[in-house]
């Protein structure tokens, strides 16, 4: 008989992450679950990534109810976890107790393999992560982030590999998150592996290069004892290989498995069903993306890209943003494109084509990423680039956290007083505040009966959304385009709907219709005024976002004295903060937002008047 060959099913998490941005709802996952952990995988990835953040801010859903649900669920099969090491679900780094938490509360609550990774191959960024999920009895894959570079060959990928040995790893994992592991490099990579590391060694390829299935069995030619599928109907493009086929193709050249394929189909039948129910969420292009051979851009960075050059009527320059990719990408050192490294990248590539200029505008991230604040890159970063980013400041050399201080006592009281009821509460908040803070709101009005559950708001959004939203008009002779963007809450019984005129955003205040008297006729008239928060920018002081976002946090107040550069906001755009600084020396005269508010590049956000 051939050597067993284990799967990890990693539809429930990575597949539907790719595919249907996340958004598919614990109740339409559950049934999957059940059946699935009677289909003789070794594990089934449920958790991590993107899911915690997706919980709370889109599906208005508990990560940690998701976790206790899939648990009860499971009786036979582990559980296992995507972890980004010191950035734990987040986009940051943050303190060790935070991490330490994490992976104890994680673990309490039902995982039992942690899957544990950081962005720029950095041991010192997994340490604490690997040491606390090893003390609370797990199982713990340690990750070779894969990328392609002059400086990412075999012989780096076998260090990081005996670092992570000696750090007590059981399993060493290969996370091949843009589907760009040639089958050769996959085979020399994993002979290497088992050749000079001892340990058994996992592989995770997306299939978005149409090269996974073959790259997964050069792998297991090469010694691989652990594969990650996707259920059929949720694989392919930028998810995984088919489980179904995969089983069939290695049972041929003699390998075992124990996988029950009468339940995936089962499974893959139900799975068919639900991607209906989700099919305005399932938007990847129906073929393989070679070119990101070239770029390495993955799916949902890709999407992310249109969806912003789309918000600044620029899609026409989404081919020069992925060039600006590649060469940012050498200016920072080659760092692979993995969460958060990939949003630092592309965010950053992105301004630079907006903007006209390399590196006008630097994010916050991109800032903090050259000081060493990320950790120590696979090769060393431009020395003009560290000079036009931070001056004459120097990047550090020590473990990034080493910096940071305890976080969960002085966070603890305010996560409560938000409406935190519980220790995983005060971590979800501490890892989101502001969108924890609006879920626990969320939660408590859905409790007391004053909010709709997303699903019922979803479907009477549907319904308003039937008639026309986007027509052409003619007004003293000229025409426009106008589409009708969305609704907010009222204010001060006016409604207020956002609407682009010919690609600008708009934002108008509508109140209810009223009648008034021409002659002996009654006409009814909408009355209409434009949001003052909302007007353009004009003047040398006015403040503006270099990109669509929301506000995440105000650090200035009316008449406050700020020189030219100072931090006035930051403002979330694909995942990144964006300090906001002041373009003049003055006094700030006018604050035109507040935390949570939507912005777009023309609008003013404040007013410095000079001195």
């Amino acid at each position: 008989m051939g050597r067993l060959i284990e799967f990890t099913d990693v539809t429930l998490r990575d597949g539907q992450q790719s595919l249907l941005a996340t958004r598919v709802k614990t109740d339409d996952l559950l049934p999957a679950l059940q059946k699935l952990d009677d289909a003789g995988f070794w594990s089934l990835e449920v958790w991590g990534g993107a899911t915690f953040d997706v919980c709370l801010r889109y599906l208005k859903e508990d990560p940690w109810e998701r976790l206790r649900k899939f648990k009860e669920a499971a009786k036979n099969t582990k559980l296992e976890m995507l972890l980004r090491g010191q950035n734990v679900v987040g986009y940051r780094h943050y303190a060790d107790d935070v991490v330490e938490e994490f992976v104890k509360r994680s673990a309490d609550n039902g995982i039992d393999v942690f899957r544990i990774f950081d962005a720029l191959n950095d041991v010192r960024n997994m340490e604490v992560a690997i040491s606390t999920a090893k003390e609370c009895g797990k199982i713990v894959k340690g990750v070779l982030s894969y990328a392609i570079s002059p400086v990412h060959t075999v012989e780096y990928y076998v260090n990081i590999a005996k670092q992570l040995r000696d750090l007590g790893v059981d399993i060493i994992s290969i996370k091949d998150q843009a589907g760009i592991l040639s089958p050769k490099m996959a085979y020399d990579l994993i002979s290497a592996l088992k050749s000079e590391i001892k340990l058994p060694v996992h592989i995770h390829s997306q299939s978005t290069a149409a090269m996974a299935e073959m790259t997964l069995l050069k792998s297991v030619e090469a010694g691989a004892d652990i594969i990650d599928t996707d259920v059929s109907t949720w694989s392919w493009l930028t998810a995984h290989p088919p489980n179904e086929t995969m089983v069939y193709v290695l049972k041929e050249f003699g390998y075992q498995t124990k996988i029950d394929l009468d339940i995936v189909i089962e499974v893959a039948e139900y799975l068919k069903e639900v991607r209906k129910k989700y099919a305005k969420y399932d938007t990847v292009d129906k073929w393989p993306d070679t070119q990101v051979l070239i770029h390495q851009i993955p799916g949902g960075m890709m999407s992310n890209f249109i969806n912003q050059l789309k918000e600044n009527n620029a899609l026409d320059k989404l081919d020069e943003v992925k060039k600006e990719v590649a060469k940012v990408r050498e200016d920072l050192g080659y760092p692979p494109l993995v969460t958060p490294t990939s949003q630092i990248v592309g965010t950053q590539a992105l301004l630079n084509v907006l903007q006209g200029e390399r590196y006008k505008v630097v994010t916050k991230e991109t800032k903090d990423y050259v000081k060493g604040l990320y950790g120590r890159p696979p090769a060393p970063i431009k020395p003009d680039i560290i000079k036009k980013i931070l001056g004459d400041e120097t990047p550090i050399q020590i473990r990034p956290a080493d910096l940071l201080e305890p976080e969960i006592e002085k966070m603890e009281k305010k996560a409560y007083e938000a409406g935190a009821r519980s220790p995983e509460d005060v971590l979800s908040y501490i890892l989101f505040p502001q969108v924890t803070q609006e879920f626990f709101k969320y939660r408590e009005a859905l409790e007391k009966g004053e909010a709709l559950p997303p699903e019922v708001e979803e479907i009477k959004s549907e319904e308003i959304c039937k008639a026309p939203i986007e027509f052409n008009i003619t007004l003293h002779g000229e025409q426009y385009h106008i589409k009708i963007a969305g609704v907010g809450n009222p204010i001060e019984g006016r409604k207020p709907y956002f609407i682009r005129i010919d690609g600008e955003l708009e934002e108008v205040l509508v109140q209810p219709v009223r009648e008034i008297e021409i002659g002996q006729d009654s006409v009814s008239l909408p009355e209409a005024t434009t949001s003052t928060g909302k007007r353009k920018v004009m003047g040398l002081g006015d403040v503006s976002s270099p990109m669509p976002g929301k506000v995440t946090s105000i650090k200035v107040s009316l008449g406050d004295k700020v020189k030219k550069g100072d931090v006035l906001l930051t403002v979330e755009a694909m995942k990144m903060e964006n300090e906001i600084h002041s373009p003049i020396e003055g006094t700030v005269s006018e604050i035109l937002v507040k935390v949570g508010d939507n912005v777009n590049p023309d609008e003013c956000l404040m007013v410095v008047s000079p001195e």
